[in-house]
Formats: C-alpha cells, structure tokens, sequence
C-alpha cells in the first residue's frame, strides 16, 4: 500500500494514501471532536467539529484526503474556538439532560473537555420518544441529525432500515417505514446504539449509554456462543450479571458489528426457567437432589449399562454448544472411561457432508480460505445459505462486497437475503443440488472457462467428470431443476469468468439425501477453475450453523474419528492416542446419532448421555426420538432448562452457558479463539466440563486434563495438527486457524498453497450422478417443504425465547406463496395444521412470494409447534445428515 508523508502541528507522519486528515492527525497522536464521524462509515463532514488548518485553509479533517508534504495545524487558539462554537451550536439545540453529569454519551464526553456545561443545552425537547421496540430506544429531542446511525445501518448492516426526516433543525432520524421502530425493517443488531454520538438512540436497560468505544475498562473479552460466525464479544457486568455485550472494535471477524442475538439475546442467563440443581426421576417425576445422588446415579447406570451389554451399549451426544475442551474431554471419557467410539455429535445432523465432502476433495474438514480472502472475491456464489438471517455479521460484510462491486449469484429457492442483491438468482426444486452443479460445471467446460494447467497439474479426476457432464447440458438441468437454461449459463458465466471466485454455502447444500454429492460436486466448480489453493480465487467455505460445531468435530467427538480427524481404524492413529492416554483406543467406529436412536429401540443401548441438545426438537422424525429415550434404561441431559429432551430423561444436570464457562471455540473458517467467563453460573449449575469430570471421579477413574488450558495442550498432543495452539497463544493473538503444528508460526488461514492435504498430494473431482431426494410430492402430500432459520432465534430457541427476541419474532410461520394460500383457501396469519407422512404440526400462514409455487418454508425455534414431527428418517446415504430440505406435506385449517 502507498504511503504518504505529512505534517502535523509540526510532526512528521506517514499513513496510507487516500487517508483523511482526521486519520493523520490520529496518527500523529492528536485527537479531534467529530461528532459525525466513525471510523467504520464514510464521512459526512456535516458537524464541522473537527476543522483543522491544512496549508493555510480551514477544512474539515474527516472528508479532506491527506496530500504528500501538506502542512496541518490543529492546536491554534483560533482552530480551537471554531471546534468550540460549532460544538456550542449543536448542544445549544438539545435539552439540558443531553449533556447532565450522568450522560455517558460521545458528546456530553466532548463538552465536558471543553468545559461547556449543561447550560449550554438550550432545547425545550418535545419531539418524543419510540419505547417500542425491545432493544432500541430513540429519543428524538438528543438528535443532532449527524446520519452516523442512518449510515452504519447502510453501510455496515446493510438493512437500510433508517433515514432521515423533517428539515433543518427538525430533521431527526426515524424508521424508514414509517410507525414503530418494532415494526420497521431493523434487524437490532445494535449498530446505530453503537455509534450514536449522543444518547439519541440507546439499549433500554442498565446497558443504556454504553458503546464499544465507551465502555467499563474492565470487560470480559470472549466469543459469540450463538452462530459459527465466531464474534469477538466484550461483556460488561456488575455484581454477577451481564449488564451489555458489545461487539469488539479489534474483533477479527466481526470487526465490531455484531447481530441481535449476539448483542442482545442475554435475557436467558437470569430466566426463572434456568436449571440450578440436578433433577433425578423418581416414580415417573424429575425432582431436584443433590450433586452426590446425582453424579453417584450416573455413575452406577453407566456401570450397569456396560455390565449387562459391554461398552457399546453407552453413548455420548457432545454438543456444538460446549467448548473445544469439553468436547475433547467428552469423546476422551467415552474412549478411556467406557472402552467405546459411542460419540457423535450435532454435526452429524447439519455439516457431516462438508466434513466428508471437503475431505474427500481436499484432503481437510474446513473450508479452504479465510472469510477476509473471500471478502476480496471479485465474484461471490452463495448456495443453500441465507446469511444475512442465519450468519448476520458474514451476511452484512457479503453485502459489502456486492454494492462495492462483486458479482453475485446466488441458488437458494427463497427470494431473500442476498438474493434480492443477486446479478443471477437460480431458484432449483429442493433436491436437485447435485443436477444444478453439473450444469454449472458442463458450460465452465463446455466455453472453455477452465484452469486447463491447474487440471493438469493439482487434479485428478476429469476425464470422468467429463463424460458424466455430457448428460448435463443446459436444457436437461432446466427440466430437472426448473432454472431456466439462460440463468444456468449467465451464473456459469459470471463464475468463471471471474479472477478471483470463492463459493461459500450453507446447510441447504448439506441436509439432503446425497448432500456428500452436493458438496463434492460444489466443489468440483473451485477445481475446475483452478479457484482453490491458488491467488486465482478463494475456494469453497461452508457457514458453519453453530457456534463450535467446527470445534466438536475438530476435537474427535466422532464415532469413526479421533481428534484431527484420524481414522480410528488406523493402527498409527490410535497408537499416538494411546501413547497419551495410556489405554487401548477400541478399533471398530461407533454409532452415529441415528444409529444410537435405532439401538435404544432396539434395545441394544442402556446409557445415553446427551450434552446440551435438544434432540426431541432438533433431530428429524422427533416422535421416533422420543420413543428411542422412552425405551433406553438411562438418559442423562446436561442443559439450561427443562427442554423437551430433558422431559424424558431420568437424569438432568444444570450446567453454564457459554457467557459462564473458559475454553475456545473454532468459527467457521477455523479460528480458534478464546471464551472467558464473564458471570458465574447460577446456583449449582457446573460447566460441562467440571461436570464430565465429576462423573469420571463417581466412577472411580482420573481422567487428567485438569483445566481447560491443559486440556487444549494435550489435546495438540494426540493431534498434531492442533500442537501450536494453547490458551497462552489465543490470549496472545486472539484468533489463530488451524492447521496449526507449530506454536512459532502462524496457522494456515489458506489452505493448500502447495498441495492438497489428500493421498496423493491432488484435489479430486468428483463424477457422482444426480440422484432424486428422498421424498416427492403428491396429490396427498403437494408440497416441498424446507426447514431452516429465521433471523431472530437460534436452533430449538432455547436462550432467544427467554428474552426480547420473542418480542420480535413471537411464533413459528408457514411460508406459503399467495398462489398455493388460494389453492388450499389459507388467508395470511391463518392457523394451520401440518401434516407429513410422518407426523403433524401446528403454525401460522405467512403468505408471501418469498417461497416459490409448490413449497412452503419454515423455522424450527418452536419446540411446541412440532415441526421435527414432520421430517423424515432419510438420511445423506455416506454420512446420516437427515433430509431436512425436501419434506412432502399438506395443509389444512385445524
């Protein structure tokens, strides 16, 4: 980058061509007021509070470019009275409580350096207020109409949800909608609360006033618990409760933006609801005991369990919810304390096919770049995912990126999100993932838009993905997705013509019947354009759904994979654990989560142990589920509330959440970053790994790992691709990817620079045929149904129910388009009944075109509405992921 000189008050300076004054002038140590400037908007130059002189003429430093060899004053008296005046004339509108004592705002700061006291503040209000909305309270009488809220809105959120009315001193910031702010078009990420200089808009609550600028200096540092985006987090608290979380501004991935949950949906950790003591069933009804009955329970049923049917008869569901720590101790209890590979955890039911997918490709579980090399994509294909609701912060910054340029195409059969910005938007039937890919793949080769030396040289594998593609021609892909044929080109075409492509996608790629097809055949369209592992693009990146459902993969809380991904039945593999934990490591793989369900039926499971998941709610066909916990001897569940699995089981842990408990999380691009208790726990609550602990000692076994840092230390030793990582480091340096073997040298945030990490060093294009979904339409049954997330909850809505978002988001909705409401007489808000060949549920009609003709939509954050009664048992045919996108159904007023 260029660089150029200035001078400031006298002192030399260099900062990056194109930098404003108001940015030299920092770099030179001085500090300015500017009231409508923010370091991660645009200028406006609408306050004039940060005049300097620059070679003899006044301006204004945040929109005056800094040019080589000019001079800039700041500290004259005459620079110094003009600053002065323009701040007594924007505090000279507000009232008096604008700039009280108490006011913690960016300008009651500024006036009380300057010494201009409240009774400067001349305004007599009378504008009102907006109470309206759970998150954000606006005070239009603290406006000055400075746009920094208007502007982070569009800038950085890309809701475009405010603006300003009114004229002259009467302009003030409002809902671009019209009516409440509740009923606007805001997402409450907690941006404008962010950057409002004034107090005009606000968190309600004892976070009012705060920012990420203006903040206690004592902040809990830790990472978002909610999405995989991995957001760093600076909570505030008193006296053992959260008073604020900020988004930090140094954050690696968020960059100090932040979504609604992340920011706001705290309201859980004091609900009357949380679990404080254990429970344990005594005739049919769960009450509370102490920790000693509790653990000493356990630890006989898993005793018996192994008694009567061996160490298989024992399972353990590890949580994407849990940190890294807990999930290496977890998989390790279950290996060292029970003799069994009876673990799995949640990404068996979202990313199982990334991990088998990518791996086979590529050789490595994770997605091939770093978000901020796919942010300098100069062509973005978004599939099966819609960020902008599910991963707000990545669906903000790809927004960036699209109205700073980048092409984009998107395949999602929903017109939202990043489809309403899309240069190509193909909608496929749910299903036919595979069919789309190929047609992309045969016009790259068909036009000659292929890295003919990367084929050569880095691949294997086309001359059989070229015969395949022969029967996929544009037409033959149209009648099989329904995109039309010139849409199938125009993507093709936008992708590979591209210098720098990268792919990202999400759980509408994965969650079918041949999701592993999908994402191998996705990732054929990176290696045909030699768009992986080169500077020629930024490869393929799945959008991990859970905060450490990375993590819990990465740590071996598989049933066939030890930490690092090593086969169990490789004999190396298994002697370097075995090294570490001084036991045999048992050989034959174990049960998948469908698997442990299908053997509590049968009868051959005694001992299921399940750690912060709602599997009655989240888990496909949940009436099998329920009927699978009825039938085994022993169910214990580790969880913040009395969830619909916790109902059914004999044992239930009260345990921390993620604002509660020490260990890392590993986001979506493989970061490892750190999580630091910012509150304790309440009542007797344990983390889960002081819990997994507690029931190796009522069994008599030491299972080591003391803390979690060494945990995380000995986990780097029986994976060696984890060795250079520790908490020491993560306190360090904040974030580090993995691979990282090497404790003095970086990860690797891009992979495969010089070969893929496969047998034979190539990437590997896949020639896997399309193949139907699991489930069709018919009279009976006419429409696809597809499950997914809605933009102010999480997963079973367990901690977002507990709080404001129910206020923005208060029910479960069928989406249906207006043609199929009046084919079945549905009217909009219309109570409906649900029904599929495997169950029913009950939701509210939303009728809206967002849903193509044929399918409906719907979110599964409400336990009660039963919408997991609805999907089916189909399953991806390599890694069990469940069907979740193709679910025939009907519907009926009740």
């Amino acid at each position: 980058m260029t660089r150029i000189e200035i001078e400031v008050d006298g002192t030399g300076v260099s900062v990056p061509d194109g930098a404003s004054l108001l940015a030299a002038v920092r770099a030179a140590g001085g500090e300015l007021p500017a009231l409508c400037s923010d370091d991660r908007l645009s200028p406006a130059g609408s306050c004039r509070t940060c005049l300097v002189r620059a070679d003899g003429r006044i301006a204004a430093a945040c929109v005056t470019p800094a040019a080589s060899g000019v001079r800039v004053e700041t500290v004259t008296d005459d620079l110094r009275q003009l600053r002065r005046e323009a701040v007594e004339v924007i505090a000279s509108a507000l009232p008096p409580r604008a700039l009280a004592d108490d006011n913690p705002s960016e300008l009651a700061q500024l006036c009380r350096s300057m010494g201009i006291g409240p009774e400067a503040a001349q305004g007599t209000g009378g504008r009102g207020a907006d109470d309206s909305h759970p998150y954000v309270h606006l005070d239009r009488d603290l406006c000055i109409a400075c746009g920094r809220c208007v502007r982070m809105c569009a800038e950085v959120q890309g809701t475009f949800a405010l603006t300003l009315i009114g004229r002259g001193a009467d302009t003030v910031v409002a809902p671009g909608t019209g009516g409440p702010w509740a009923e606007s078009d805001c997402v409450a990420c907690g941006g404008c609360v962010d950057t409002c200089p004034t107090g005009a808009i606000t968190e309600p609550g004892p976070g009012r006033g705060l920012t990420s600028a203006r903040r206690p200096a004592a902040v809990t540092r830790t990472t978002c618990g909610y999405c995989g985006v991995g957001c760093a987090l600076d909570v505030v608290s008193r006296g053992g409760d959260v008073t604020a979380v900020l988004p930090a501004r140094d954050g690696p991935v968020n960059q100090g933006h932040a979504c609604v949950k992340g920011r706001f949906a705290h309201g859980y950790l004091t609900s009357p609801e949380r679990l404080t003591q254990p429970l344990l069933r005594r005739d049919g009804n769960l009450e509370p005991v102490g920790w000693d009955e509790a653990l000493g329970h356990v630890a006989r049923g898993l005793r018996a369990a192994v008694d009567a049917g061996g160490p298989d008869a024992v399972a353990a569901i590890s949580s994407a919810r849990a940190t890294n720590e807990e999930n290496y101790l977890i998989q390790k209890f279950m290996r060292v304390a029970i003799g069994t590979n009876n673990v799995d955890n949640c990404s068996r039911l979202c990313h199982s096919p990334s991990a088998a997918g990518l791996t086979a490709s590529f050789g490595l579980s994770g997605g091939t770049d770093s978000f901020d090399d796919v942010e300098r994509a100069d062509c973005l294909l978004v599939v099966g995912a819609n960020p902008v609701e599910a991963h707000p912060v990545v669906g903000a910054r790809l927004l960036r990126r699209v109205l700073h340029g980048a092409k984009l195409v998107v395949a999602d059969p929903r017109a939202v999100g990043l489809a309403l910005h899309a240069d190509v938007h193909l909608r496929p039937r749910p299903g036919t993932n595979v069919a789309l890919f190929h047609g992309l793949a045969h016009v790259l080769l068909a036009e000659g838009l292929t890295d003919e030396q990367f084929l050569r040289r880095r691949a294997t594998g086309l001359p059989e993905l070229t015969e395949l593609l022969d029967d996929y021609p544009p037409h033959r892909v149209a009648d099989i997705t329904g995109v039309p044929a010139a849409d199938l080109v125009a993507a093709a075409r936008l992708y590979g013509r591209a210098e720098r492509p990268a792919i990202v996608y999400g759980l509408g790629v994965t969650e079918h019947l041949h999701g592993t097809d999908g994402v191998r055949s996705l990732a054929n369209l990176a290696i045909l354009r030699g768009a992986v592992g080169t500077d020629r693009g930024h490869g393929v990146n799945p959008l991990r759904g859970q905060n450490n459902v990375q993590g819990a993969s990465d740590m071996g809380a598989l049933p066939d994979l030890l930490p690092g991904y090593g086969k169990v039945t490789d004999p190396a593999v298994r002697a370097r654990a075995e090294a570490v934990w001084g036991v045999p490591v048992p050989e034959r793989p174990g049960l998948r989560i469908p698997d442990m369900f299908a053997a509590a039926r049968a009868g051959d499971l005694r001992a299921l142990w399940v750690i912060g998941e709602d599997v009655c709610a989240t888990d496909p066909d949940a009436n099998r589920v329920a009927e699978a916990l009825e039938a085994c001897p022993l169910v214990v569940c580790n969880e913040l509330f009395l969830s619909e699995t916790a109902r059914h089981a004999d044992v239930v842990l009260p345990v921390a959440s993620w604002l509660e408990k020490d260990g890392t999380f590993v986001n979506f691009d493989r970061r490892f970053q750190r999580v630091r208790p910012a509150v304790p726990p309440p009542g007797e609550a344990r983390a889960d790994f002081d819990v997994v602990h507690a029931v190796a000692t009522a069994m008599g076994i030491d299972i080591g790992c003391p803390t979690p840092a060494a945990t995380l230390a000995e986990c780097g030793r029986v994976a060696p691709v984890f060795a250079g990582l520790s908490h020491d480091r993560l306190d360090r340096e904040d974030a580090v990817p993995w691979p990282c073997p090497d404790p003095d040298r970086p990860g690797e945030a891009k992979l495969y620079t010089k070969h893929f990490a496969t047998p034979d060093g190539r990437a590997h294009l896949a020639a896997a045929p399309y193949l139907p979904p699991g489930e069709q339409p018919d009279d009976d049954y006419p429409l696809v149904l597809v499950t997914g997330r809605r933009w102010a909850h999480y997963n079973s809505g367990s901690m977002t129910r507990r709080g404001g978002n129910l206020a923005l988001d208060p029910v479960d909705r069928l989406d249906l388009h207006p043609d199929d409401a009046a084919r079945y007489d549905v009217r909009d808000g219309t109570q409906l009944t649900v029904e599929s060949r495997h169950g029913q549920a009950s939701l509210i009609a939303r009728v809206s075109e967002q849903t193509p003709p044929g399918q409906a939509f719907c979110s599964f954050h409400f336990p009660t509405s039963g919408v997991n009664r609805l999907t089916s048992d189909h399953a991806d045919t390599v890694t069990s992921c469940p069907e979740y996108k193709v679910t025939a159904v009907r519907v009926a007023a009740p």
